[in-house]
């Protein structure tokens, strides 16, 4: 049997297993979010299940360029950031981090993955590639600063995160195949295999949260294979930032609304599109599952659309967050409590 199969495989099982383990552990040093007034859950719970995933996808990262199957740069980019955020969120977790040194610990990590990757692509919004050289690779930092953080934000009901991470990774691999770029598939089936294992401890009911470590490094890795398919082929960054959509555009127009009605925005709050659709339907799963359906029915075409016209992505990743917009501002996103 080739070893691709058996990783993926072994990614599930393990994953599985070692969420169980880390569940015993929380509930063995008390790691325990309690709901409070903003909190979407009403049972106490313990957190941190998610650092399965990380470990899982750290050693799959330090594993794959041993067997040729991933780029030696690849590895060390996304390993090497991952680790940094995974890190600064296990403390955060354990013993609360200042926000200035988070901020700092994530922006220590989109830089390495930056300069490892080698920045920002050139980038393909009307019709030909611009490369925005250094003013570009700053704005690839801040994006990659803001998508692990709302990662962490969005990560609130049970299942959303999971889901998203499955439902994006597998738009990934559809998009690649029809781009003919594949370099990234096991590594997209390893993350799918990895949030199927933590799923089976988090939804429809959650048994243990996924916590700051590991919701902080999906969002990076993820934004990071954005810019690792955009270096291969110029389209790809913008259709990658398409599948990440649903996430983007509710976190995004939260914070903007929050900060234009001069709110605190960096308290916690439960304003968000999600959380006041999980309260208006009563459950968290059909609002977790519906933005699934968002990625793969909706987003996925769109950017596979991208890719098949000559229309330029502009626009479509126009038309593709017009109902995004739309839905979340139906669902109060950013609204005062």
């Amino acid at each position: 049997m080739s070893t691709q199969p058996l990783l993926i495989m072994g990614a599930f099982i393990v994953t599985t297993v070692l969420t169980g383990a880390f569940r015993r552990y929380a509930l063995s040093r008390s790691l325990i979010d309690v709901p409070n007034a903003r909190s979407s859950h009403q049972v106490p719970t313990p957190r941190g299940g998610g650092l399965a995933v990380v470990i899982v996808v750290l050693a799959a990262l330090a594993l794959m360029p041993w067997s040729a199957s991933l780029e030696p740069r690849v590895g060390i980019a996304l390993g090497g950031a991952g680790l940094i955020v995974a890190s600064v969120g296990f403390l955060d977790d354990h013993a609360h981090v200042a926000a200035r040194w988070r901020l700092l610990g994530h922006f220590l990590a989109a830089g390495w993955g930056l300069y490892w990757l080698g920045g920002l692509p050139a980038i393909v919004l009307w019709q030909a590639p611009v490369d925005l050289g250094l003013a570009g690779h700053l704005l690839a930092a801040v994006f990659l600063v803001w998508l692990l953080n709302l990662y962490n934000f969005m990560d609130g009901i049970n299942g959303i995160a999971g889901i998203e991470l499955i439902t994006v990774a597998l738009g990934g691999m559809i998009v690649g195949a029809v781009a003919g770029v594949q370099q990234a598939d096991l590594l997209l089936a390893v993350l799918i295999a990895s949030g199927l294992g933590f799923l089976a401890w988090n939804f429809p009911q959650a048994r243990i949260f996924m916590g700051d470590a590991c919701s902080g490094f999906l969002g990076l890795v993820l934004g990071l294979i954005a810019v690792w398919q955009g270096l291969l082929q110029a389209e790809l960054f913008i259709a990658w930032v398409i599948l990440l959509g649903t996430f983007l555009v509710d976190a995004t127009l939260t914070l903007l609304r929050r900060i234009l009605r001069g709110e605190p925005f960096y308290e916690a709050h439960r304003s968000h599109a999600y959380q006041v659709a999980s309260r208006h339907y009563g459950s968290h799963a059909p609002v977790s599952l519906a933005f699934g359906l968002i990625n793969l029915l909706w987003l996925t075409p769109m950017a596979l659309l991208l890719l098949k016209t000559t229309v330029p992505p502009a626009l479509i990743l126009t038309a593709a967050f017009a109902p995004l917009v739309i839905i979340a501002l139906w669902f109060r996103a950013g609204a005062s409590e």
